[in-house]
C-alpha cells in the first residue's frame, strides 16, 4: 500500500487486515516524520497505524469498534498495545529480587561498582552488585554497613569472587555476608564449587509456615562455561554438605534442604565482557546454557526453576532486545557503568572509556590468577598496561627466577615498568604479605619462581588501584577493565548529552536502555506485521535525561 504523504511508511499487509475501522479525531493523527516518531515513542500508550484516504499516519488515541460492518472512513491497518519495560525478561526475576526491571549492573572489582552506584540504582528498585573483588575485608565490611543503611530493604547484591590463590579472602567475605545478613551475592570467576559458596547457600535455608523451602541467601552465578554452569544448576554435593554439618556450620535440616535446590537461583551467562572473560559470542553461549538449564530442570524438577540471564556486550537497546528475544531472563551491564559518575574509578579513566572504540580492548594477564595464565579484557587505548603486563608473563613463563634474568632485561623492568628497583618492590611485598598472607612469604623463600610471581603481581595489582584513584604520573600504567560493549555504547550516544562522562549516571543509562528496548520492540512488531519503516524510525537515541522528568 503506497503512501502519498511521503513520510516513509509503506504497508505490505495481507487482505485479512483490510476494512478494520478506527474511530477518533483526525487531528490526533500524525503524518509527518517527527510527529509520527513521537507517537511511536509513547510506549506506555497503544499505537495505531491508520489510513486516511491515501495517507498513512500514526496515533496513540482513538479506539477500534467491535462492529466493523460499516465502511471505514478511517481504516485501521495495524495496532500495538502499550509496551512496558517491566514486561521484558522473566517476571519471576522481578518478584524474587523485588526490582522493577529485568536489568542489573554487575560487580566491577576494586569498588568500581561502588556504594554510590549500588545505592543510586537500589533506590530506583534496580539491582546492582557491589564490586568486592580485590578489597580488604575491612573495606568490604565498611561497604556493607553503608549500603545496608541506605537500602535497608534492598535491592542490592555483593560480589563473591573466587580466589584460588587467596582462599582465606573468599572465606572471610562469606563470613561477613552471613554476619550482616547480606541476602544476595553474585558469585563470579568460579572454576568449581567451593565449601564457601555451599556454606553461604545452605546457611540461609529454612522451612516457612507452609512447609516450603525458604531461600534467604540468594545466589547469582556468573559463568561462561557449561561445565561450571552445570555445577551451579545442581544441588550442592552431599560430601560438602556433610562436612559443613560436621563442622557445625549448618544444621542437618539445612543440609537436607540444600540437597533439594540448586546452588544458584540465577545464572548470568557471561559473553564477551570486560575483566575476566572467555570472550564467548553471546549468540552462541546463551542458547547453549538455556538448553542446559532445561535439561537439568527436567532431571531435578525444581519447584522454582532457575533463570538464565546474560552479561557481556549489553550496551545498547539493540543488544538488550536481542538478549531478551533469545530468551534471557534478565540482562546485566558492566563496562558502560564504569564510565558513569557513580563509578569508583578516576576521572581520567572515565574519559578514556568515553573515548573507546570497540577495537580498543585486548587481553592481558590477571593479577589474581597470574601464575595460572588467566587473562582478562582491558582497555588498550591511552594506556600501556596490557603490553607491559604481557611482557611480565612472558618473563615468568621463560625464567625460573629473577636471578636468571639478563642484566639488561632486569634494568628494563625496573626503569620502564616498575619505576622502582626489584629489591624495593620485594620489601613492599614483604610488608604487605606479612600482614595479610604470611604463608606466601614462606612459600616464596623456598620457591624463587613464586617469589618472581609475587613481585610481578605488585605491578598488576597496583595498576588497577592507580586507575581507580587517579594516581598522577602513572596514567600510562592504568589497568582499566573494559569489553567491546564500551565502544558500542559510545557509538550509540555519540551526538547526545551522554557523550560526556560527566552526564552519565547509572540510573539514567538503565532507563534509556530499557526504554530504547521497548521502543525497538514496538518497531519490530510493526515490521513483522507488514509495515515498512525507513531507518529514521528504527533508531532510538537518548535525547533528554530521564532523571529530569
Amino acid at each position: 500500500m503506497l503512501n502519498k504523504e511521503n513520510n516513509g511508511l509503506i504497508f505490505h499487509g495481507s487482505s485479512s487486515t483490510k476494512n478494520r475501522v478506527w474511530k477518533g479525531s483526525v487531528s490526533c493523527i500524525s503524518f509527518d516524520l517527527e510527529g509520527m516518531k513521537q507517537q511511536l515513542l509513547e510506549i506506555d500508550k497503544p499505537c495505531y497505524i491508520v489510513k486516511v484516504e491515501d495517507r498513512i499516519g500514526v496515533t496513540n488515541y482513538g479506539y477500534c469498534p467491535l462492529d466493523n460492518s460499516q465502511p471505514a472512513e478511517i481504516e485501521l491497518l495495524l495496532a500495538t498495545p502499550p509496551i512496558f519495560t517491566k514486561s521484558f525478561g522473566d517476571p519471576d526475576f522481578l518478584a524474587f529480587h523485588n526490582v522493577r526491571y529485568a536489568y542489573a549492573t554487575g560487580a566491577m572489582a576494586g569498588g568500581i561498582a561502588s556504594e554510590e552506584m549500588v545505592i543510586a540504582l537500589g533506590k530506583q528498585k534496580i539491582l546492582s552488585s557491589f564490586g568486592a573483588g580485590g578489597l580488604s575485608l575491612a573495606r568490604l565490611e565498611e561497604a556493607i554497613k553503608i549500603i545496608q543503611a541506605s537500602l535497608p530493604h534492598g535491592p542490592y547484591a555483593f560480589n563473591l569472587i573466587h580466589s584460588p590463590n587467596d582462599p582465606e579472602i573468599e572465606t572471610g567475605a562469606v563470613d561477613l555476608y552471613l554476619k550482616y545478613g547480606v541476602e544476595t551475592i553474585e558469585a563470579s570467576a568460579f572454576l568449581d564449587l567451593t565449601p564457601n559458596i555451599v556454606y553461604y547457600r545452605a546457611a540461609g535455608l529454612s522451612l516457612n509456615s507452609a512447609n516450603k523451602i525458604q531461600i534467604n541467601n540468594k545466589v547469582i552465578a556468573k559463568i561462561s562455561r557449561r561445565e561450571v554452569a552445570s555445577k551451579f544448576m545442581q544441588p550442592a554435593p552431599l560430601k560438602m554438605l556433610k562436612e559443613l554439618v560436621d563442622k557445625g556450620l549448618i544444621t542437618e535440616l539445612q543440609a537436607t534442604l540444600a540437597a533439594q535446590i540448586p546452588i544458584a537461583d540465577d545464572i548470568t551467562v557471561e559473553a564477551d565482557s570486560g575483566g575476566h572473560t572467555d570472550n564467548r559470542p553471546l549468540v552462541c553461549v546463551l542458547p547453549s546454557i538455556i538448553a542446559l538449564k532445561d535439561e537439568i530442570q527436567a532431571q531435578y524438577c525444581y519447584e522454582k526453576p532457575l533463570r538464565v540471564g546474560v552479561a557481556g556486550g549489553i550496551s545498547t537497546p539493540q543488544s538488550a532486545l536481542a538478549a531478551f528475544m533469545m530468551g534471557a531472563a534478565y540482562v546485566v551491564t558492566g563496562s558502560i557503568n564504569q564510565s558513569c559518575v557513580e563509578a569508583g574509578t578516576s576521572i581520567h579513566a572515565k574519559k578514556l572509556l568515553a573515548q573507546a572504540d570497540m577495537a580498543d580492548v585486548m587481553m592481558a594477564p590477571a593479577a589474581d590468577m597470574f601464575e595460572m595464565g588467566v587473562k582478562l579484557q582491558v582497555l588498550k587505548r591511552g594506556t600501556m598496561f596490557p603490553l607491559k603486563a604481557q611482557r611480565l608473563y612472558e618473563i615468568y613463563r621463560n625464567y625460573n627466577s629473577l636471578d636468571e634474568l639478563p642484566a639488561a632485561e632486569k634494568e628494563k623492568l625496573e626503569k620502564q615498568i616498575f619505576r622502582k628497583s626489584i629489591e624495593e618492590i620485594w620489601q613492599e611485598t614483604v610488608a604487605y604479605q606479612s600482614q595479610s598472607n604470611p604463608h606466601k612469604l614462606t612459600k616464596a623463600a623456598k620457591n624463587p619462581k613464586y617469589k618472581m610471581a609475587l613481585i610481578f603481581r605488585w605491578y598488576l595489582g597496583l595498576s588497577s588501584r592507580w586507575s581507580n584513584s587517579g594516581e598522577k604520573g602513572r596514567e600510562v600504567d592504568y589497568q582499566v577493565w573494559c569489553g567491546p560493549a564500551m565502544g558500542s555504547f559510545n557509538d550509540w550516544v555519540r551526538g547526545s548529552y551522554l557523550l560526556e562522562p560527566n552526564n552519565r549516571r547509572v540510573v539514567d543509562v538503565a532507563n534509556q536502555l530499557m526504554i530504547g528496548t521497548s521502543y525497538l520492540y514496538r518497531i519490530q512488531s510493526l515490521k513483522m506485521q507488514g509495515l515498512q519503516f525507513p531507518n529514521f524510525y528504527s533508531q532510538y537515541h537518548p535525547v533528554k535525561s530521564t532523571l529530569e522528568t
